[in-house]
């Protein structure tokens, strides 16, 4: 049996990016635990102005949820960026070295 070999070298940018997915999830983990707090900040049981209507907490959470969530996951798409940019600026290249064999009969 003969071998056949053939090499071929290129060479790549390497560089590292964050995964955006975590960064937008934190975020709105970060939303929800914002939300919690001026829930409980705003009390229980008192009189809209605007409205005078009376709503309870779970009601001022879920429309507290409403604005801190979306926010959350867009503060964490910002951060995402800003290491994206800085990582994007420390790129190396890389040798990439491809081997093929083939055996001949």
């Amino acid at each position: 049996m003969a071998e056949h070999s053939e090499t071929h070298v290129e060479s790549a940018q390497l560089r590292r990016t964050p995964r955006f997915a975590a960064f937008f999830a934190a975020g709105a983990a970060l939303g929800i635990v914002v939300a919690l707090i001026l829930t409980y900040a705003f009390g229980d049981g008192q009189i809209s102005e605007s409205t005078g209507a009376t709503y309870s907490q779970s009601q001022v959470f879920g429309f507290l949820l409403l604005g801190c969530v979306p926010a959350g996951v867009a503060l964490g798409g910002l951060v995402a960026l800003v290491f994206d940019r800085a990582l994007g600026r420390k790129s190396t290249t890389v040798r990439i070295e491809r081997e093929r064999v083939e055996e001949t009969d």
